[in-house]
């Protein structure tokens, strides 16, 4: 692992990468985040975690102006809260690649604000590296980097053992004002029982605008599908009527024709 190849980590991340178990390095120890279960299923799988691996992106989200009547999408900050996001996954991507993995299993994407100053806020993707013990069957993208995936240790065994693999984390978003009711819509809807066209409306075409582009994601990878969908709104900070609508699944691609799925295994705790 040349340093000058992985210019956009930190030192200090090269230095803990050069600790862990890697292709280069299999007397490492490795870390993971995933559970126990999760882990030895992920081993069953074929794969051997490597190392937890991260990506770490502090960005200055811009300001817009909203018409207060109108619905609308805020282009400036769904720009924002996309770049940022894809500069973390970058990097978490890069020091995967370092470990010489396969993939990365269990990712998960936060945001964190912090009293640094207005309109700053760290955007984290951290994962754990596998590879694969089995060389002979390709599972990294078409353009070499490993696979990204926020399937369960469980979910990644099943969706494996079924003919499929999955071939890397989709997402899309979409920040977006919902207009203010007028005095008069007000008015109208004291005490009675009915919809509110002007926020049903907005919600839904926001919900969509993030779906949709999750969904060009993942065609442009020539996924098949995408399992494990997840649909996020959040307010950052921004107001009451903007909302960040953000989508995110794993895009899945099929191994053979024969998908036969496991016979689900009856379980009994033994806890109280």
């Amino acid at each position: 692992m040349a340093d000058q190849e992985y210019q956009d980590l930190p030192k200090h991340a090269l230095e803990r990468l050069q600790g862990l178990r890697s292709a280069n390095h299999p007397g490492g120890v490795f870390t993971s985040d995933l559970s126990v279960n999760e882990f030895l299923l992920v081993r069953e799988a074929g794969f051997e975690p490597i190392g937890m691996v991260v990506g770490s992106s502090i960005y200055h989200i811009g300001f817009q102006q909203a018409n207060f009547r109108n619905n609308e999408e805020m282009q400036v900050l769904s720009q924002a809260m996309y770049h940022a996001r894809e500069l973390a996954m970058s990097r978490m991507e890069e020091e995967a690649a370092a470990l010489g993995a396969d993939g990365v299993v269990g990712v998960r994407l936060e945001v964190g604000q912090y009293e640094w100053g207005e309109g700053l806020a760290e955007f984290l993707a951290v994962g754990t590296a596998v590879a694969a013990r089995n060389k002979t069957t390709g599972y990294r993208m078409a353009n070499g980097k490993p696979f990204t995936s926020d399937l369960s240790g469980q979910d990644f065994w099943t969706l494996l053992r079924a003919g499929y693999r999955p071939l890397s984390l989709v997402m899309g978003s979409c920040v977006y004002h919902v207009a203010h009711q007028s005095f008069r819509q007000y008015m109208r809807s004291v005490g009675q029982n009915c919809e509110m066209p002007n926020f049903t409306q907005a919600l839904y075409d926001a919900r969509e605008l993030a779906m949709e582009r999750m969904q060009i994601e993942a065609h442009t990878a020539k996924a098949e599908g995408i399992v494990g969908v997840n649909l996020h709104e959040k307010s950052h900070g921004w107001g009451s009527h903007v909302i960040e609508f953000f989508a995110v699944g794993t895009a899945v691609t099929p191994t053979s024709s024969d998908h036969s799925i496991p016979t689900p295994q009856l379980i009994l705790t033994l806890n109280d």
